[in-house]
Formats: structure tokens, sequence, C-alpha cells
């Protein structure tokens, strides 16, 4: 029975995974989840309780997977300025990914304060990974520069998001030349 259970939770997981990359957190329904895992709409009540806990526990198991790889693609990097490199572009190659949508999800505001808190404890991790390579830059406050860096990042996931009129590789390679070079070009 525990088995079933687990198994029916991870279909539900991935349909939402699946919805969420298709049409963002509109599309991310009860009715939907159930239609694409053939479950009664109320059996999917027996597993989450709103949307906000969807995302929560894809938030929970798929944001370390999507963090470790971020901080390999840091760790494997040969010096500081090619593991800054390495952080912006591993991020927005992560941007498509399904895993990605259930992350970028927690700003629709759905969640409460306390999942919020552990997901941007989670985030906050994450930049850390980019900090010392700051600071080995002779960065003179490392922290607020990976805070600033991430923005960037943000920005150009949400550009990639929006379908914008560049090329895709033409938003990466601007985001790694703003993160490199800053506005010199």
């Amino acid at each position: 029975m525990a088995e079933h259970r687990r198994l029916q939770r991870d279909a539900l997981l991935e349909a939402a995974r699946e919805l969420l990359a298709e049409g963002g957190m509109e599309a991310l329904t009860f009715p939907a989840l159930a239609a694409r895992t053939g479950l009664a709409r109320s059996s999917v009540y027996e597993y989450f309780r709103s949307r906000a806990g969807v995302v929560e526990e894809l938030c929970a198991i798929d944001f370390p997977v999507w963090a470790a790889e971020i901080e390999g693609a840091v760790d494997r990097a040969a010096d500081p300025l090619q593991r800054v490199e390495a952080y912006v572009r591993a991020q927005l190659a992560l941007a498509g990914d399904p895993r990605h949508r259930a992350v970028v999800a927690i700003s629709a505001g759905e969640l409460d304060e306390g999942a919020r808190e552990r997901i941007r404890a989670a985030h906050g991790r994450l930049v850390e990974s980019v900090m010392g390579a700051l600071a080995d830059l002779g960065h003179p406050r490392p922290g607020l520069a990976a805070a600033l860096l991430q923005g960037l990042v943000e920005a150009a996931v949400k550009r990639l998001e929006i379908g914008a009129a560049e090329h895709p590789d033409e938003i990466v390679e601007a985001a790694v030349a703003l993160a490199l070079r800053g506005v010199t070009g």
C-alpha cells in the first residue's frame, strides 16, 4: 500500500512538472492533475491540500538537484572568472527544465511564509556557491555582488521564459557578457 501511494504521488508530481512546463502556474490545477494521472479529482486532494502544496513539494525535491548541477558546474571551472561564467550559464541552461518551472512558480505568491522562507534559504545557499569566486576576483563585497549577479540571471531567465524577440542563445551570451564585463560590452 505504501509503495502504491508513493507511485501515485510521484505520478502527480511528474504531471505537475509537465503542466508547469506547458502553461505555468495557471495550468497547474487539480482537475488537470487528475486528468493527467487518471485519478479522481478527490484523490488528488488525498495527496495535496493545495496547488501551493504541490509547488512546495516540487521545490523540496527538485531544487536540491538543480542546485547541485549548478554547484557542480561552478566547481569544475578552472578559475574564478570561469566559475562566475559557469554559474550564469548553468542556471540559464536549466531555465527550460520542467524542474525549474516549479522553482519559478514560488513567485506566484501562493506559498505560505514558512515555505517561502525554506525556499529562500535553499536559494541563498546556491548564491553562496559563487561568492568565493567573486571574493577571489577581489570584489570588496562578494555577498552583495552575488545577489546582484543572481538578479541578472533571474532577469535573463524571465526573458527566456517569455519567448523574447532575441534568440535564446543571444540572451545567454548577453547575460554572460554583462556578468563578466559589465556594461563595457
